[in-house]
């Protein structure tokens, strides 16, 4: 199983409580008749309330509905029409709302109105019954309403048959939230258990209001060319939460503005934020008594709606009915583009948070089930995604949806670009591709069913070709945990790039000494043209990575042989038992002088590579300093200094190692050659060994060099030795010209990088000459150098 696909899917889908499967059907509330043939309730009608159930990383919140009717005089009145059924969504149209929602197999629907102080009270303050006559046009529901929505917020109850055997879990006992809805509210805090020690208490949907504007400021999109990015892989509460971090709003949009000039200093010119659609960060909220506090849904990949920017990583919370919160990640869009960052957003259109059939009935199982879920013929859910449910991608109206919801994010929230989490579920067909859908009947030799990865999946194909999309980055997670894995091969439509975990494996291996790997890795430097180049793809559709939010963080991949993930709770049977590590000689972070400083030595191996590597780098938040998990590679639960960025930490290293990875980041924008639109050819780059032109690919050979012509720089020449034996090299000979000494990664910093600035440069230079006026470089054990053809002054 591949090693980056979130092992929170993987391993960690939530053992869920069994809940009832009997239909409860709650006391019919008192209606009365209003006009347009609506009717309203003049009663209280208590939301449903789901416990949290036992410990053991168990989901909290599948539970019996608790309904009740209390008499209490109405508070609000709306003027009630028919409504349109577009756009989905509640949407502001002519002095009031439009709400329209999807729902094929339902028979009837009720738009329930609630204020936010009801909201607290568990109450629902108005029902609006939809009339299938005169509110429904095919399968949509709608009604448009004028009136009072001041801190107001919306949900729907659908009724229909409760047969799971059919794939249907109507269940009028539950308010659901719109799949469209623009904010979501619930609980205010990270991390805080509801009312009664809920971990799903009723959430609700924020209804849009005139006063829901926002100011860009002129905000326009940057449009990098894709082959210069530099992508950096963040946590948006992990970002600033440590106590070292002295922002003003720790764990928060507001906070990473806080230091987006720490990534300006960097280098880098993207962030990929991993979820920031809401999800229930306490879904299976349980006690450690490892380490003694509780284990949340730290990463976030199990999304509750879409539409929704996660609430509590917002400064503001539930204030103003979440509305704060979407203009408090506005805010941070707008700044990042301030400072020349483009923003990502890593998206779970997979499977959602519902689980499976025991999971609990929170939006789409309750809307239309079989609509938006893949389910087998007798109602049981596939899962490709290893959590429980996968989504149905490829039904005409959740590709619809997915599209919307896209658009949404890069029109609304101008969002540049996006990373889909196994992606290659979005290519399988959905439970409506067969022949006998389509055509009446069967075709002889008809093999497409439910699941089966397409050459041309309509979702895709509409991404891929929409007139807003296409002006976004679209990023292939290429693998689900169904075995589908697409690295290389994932339907692109010459736009969408792919993290290559092929890379990651290629580049762990070579760099720690394994025989074999020495031509794999010449193709990984050239941007992988075994993988992209046949497909008339190019560098850049490559996301190299060495490390991500899914396994070793960099410092651990030098630290550590094997896995330690006791503080998870699960005996270390959870996450990655092959991470292609290397602990330098000595296991943990206690080990001599020397274990160290060739630690050390090997994390700058490692970024050099990323940063020479034709493609696009992406590094991993706290890799920049060093940042350990103690060697846990599955840290999915953990809300605390595993997953905190540790800023006390960077500003000890930023002289050293961090100082490293800025002035690799600024050589690497510096140089033409590093950044191609096209795999690098004969004309421009040469290989060599020991020797110059005498490139050694044997199963034996741990040593690979290059030089690559730089409109630039002039001429680089890069050379990586990861024997354990030093070797003194002979480089190209350029008469007239010389080598002179730019990175050595065996060296101590600063002089592993001899930067203009440094005032030690001229002497440190002069301790090659006797080489180099030889032709010759001495290279230590397990490093990697970086040279400039210069003009020779002594010729």
């Amino acid at each position: 199983m591949d090693l980056t696909c979130c092992t929170f899917c993987l391993q960690y889908a939530p053992k869920l409580i069994p809940a009832t499967l009997r239909r409860q059907t709650p006391p019919k509330p008192n209606l009365r008749t209003v006009s347009n043939n609506h009717a309203t309730t003049s009663t209280t009608r208590m939301v449903v309330k789901a416990r949290g159930g036992g410990g053991g990383g168990a989901r909290r919140g599948a539970a019996e509905a608790d309904t009740a009717v209390v008499e209490k005089p109405k508070i609000k009145r709306f003027q009630l029409s028919e409504g349109h059924p577009g756009p989905f969504g509640a949407t502001l149209l002519d002095g009031g709302v439009n709400f329209a929602i999807y729902s094929a197999n339902a028979v009837s629907a009720t738009l329930c109105l609630i204020t936010f102080s009801d909201l607290q009270q568990n109450r629902v303050t108005e029902q609006i019954s939809l009339d299938p006559l005169t509110n429904k046009t095919g399968d949509v529901w709608h009604v448009f309403l004028r009136g009072d929505f001041k801190d107001m917020l919306y949900g729907y109850i659908f009724d229909g048959k409760f047969s799971p055997e059919k794939g249907h879990y109507y269940d009028s006992s539950k308010i659901l939230l719109d799949p469209y809805a623009k904010a979501v509210i619930s609980r205010g805090e990270f991390g805080a258990l509801g009312p009664e020690d809920n971990c799903w208490p009723q959430m609700a949907c924020m209804v849009p209001t005139s006063e829901d504007e926002f100011d860009w400021e002129g905000d326009l999109p940057l449009r990098y060319s894709q082959r210069d990015l530099i992508i950096y892989e963040m946590h948006v509460r992990g970002f600033t939460r440590h106590e070292s971090s002295r922002t003003e709003f720790p764990g928060t949009y507001r906070g990473v503005v806080e230091k987006l000039d720490h990534l300006k200093e960097l280098g880098v010119n993207c962030i990929e934020l991993m979820p920031c659609h809401e999800f229930n960060e306490l879904e299976y909220y349980s006690y450690n008594s490892i380490l003694g506090d509780y284990k949340l849904n730290f990463w976030g990949y199990s999304t509750v709606n879409f539409f929704s920017p996660m609430i509590r990583y917002s400064s503001s919370g539930m204030h103003n009915c979440g509305r704060d919160a979407v203009n408090e990640f506005k805010y941070l869009v707008k700044e990042a583009h301030k400072r020349g960052i483009e923003v990502f957003m890593d998206v779970v259109f997979n499977h959602t948070a519902e689980g499976n059939e025991n999971g609990p009935i929170l939006s789409f199982r309750g809307v239309d089930n079989s609509v938006y879920y893949m389910l087998a013929p007798k109602g049981e859910y596939y899962n490709y995604s290893g959590c429980g449910n996968t989504f149905n991608c490829n039904h005409p109206v959740v590709r619809q949806f997915i599209l919307d919801c896209l658009r949404y994010w890069v029109t609304e929230m101008h969002v540049d670009g996006f990373r889909f989490d196994l992606a290659s579920i979005m290519t399988r067909s959905s439970s409506l591709w067969d022949l006998v859908n389509v055509f009446g009947n069967p075709l002889k030799g008809d093999l497409i069913t439910t699941g089966t990865p397409l050459s041309s999946p309509p979702l895709i194909d509409m991404m891929s070709n929409d007139p807003v999309l296409r002006g976004v980055k679209l990023i292939a997670e290429a693998w689900d945990t169904g075995g589908l894995y697409q690295v290389g091969s994932f339907p692109h439509w010459g736009i969408w790039s792919e993290w290559n975990g092929k890379y990651r494996d290629i580049v762990r291996q070579f760099i720690k000494g394994t025989d074999g790997f020495s031509g794999a890795f010449a193709e990984c430097l050239c941007g992988s043209p075994n993988l992209y180049q046949e497909g008339g793809r190019k560098p850049w559709n490559s996301i190299n990575f060495v490390c991500a939010h899914d396994g070793f963080t960099l410092a651990d991949l030098v630290t550590y042989n094997n896995k330690h993930n006791l503080a998870n709770g699960e005996d270390n049977n959870d996450g990655e038992s092959h991470n292609n590590s290397w602990n330098c000689g000595q296991e943990g972070e206690f080990a001599s002088i020397s274990v160290k400083k060739l630690r050390k030595r090997q994390m700058r191996n490692f970024f050099l590579c990323l940063m020479v590597s034709q493609g696009i780098p992406m590094i991993c938040m706290g890799d920049e300093y060093g940042h350990t998990k103690g060697g846990n590679n599955n840290t999915y639960c953990h809300d605390n200094y595993i997953n905190y960025f540790q800023w006390d930490k960077k500003e000890e290293c930023s002289s050293d190692f961090f100082r490293f990875c800025c002035l690799m980041t600024k050589f690497r924008r510096e140089c033409e050659s590093l950044g191609l639109n096209d795999f690098p050819t004969a004309e421009r780059l040469q290989w060599h060994g020991h020797t110059p032109g005498m490139p050694d690919w044997s199963d034996r050979s741990r040593f690979v060099a290059f030089t690559l012509i730089d409109s630039v720089k002039g001429e680089i020449y890069v050379a990586f030795n990861t024997s354990y034996l030093p070797v003194t090299i002979t480089l190209p000979e350029h008469p007239g010209y010389r080598w002179e000494p730019l990175v050595d990664t065996s060296k101590p910093a600063p002089f592993d990088f001899l930067s203009e600035e440094l005032k030690e440069r001229d002497i440190a230079i002069k301790q090659y000459v006797q080489f180099l006026d030889a032709n010759l470089y001495p290279m230590l054990s397990y490093s990697s150098i970086i040279l400039l053809l210069s003009p020779d002054g002594n010729a």
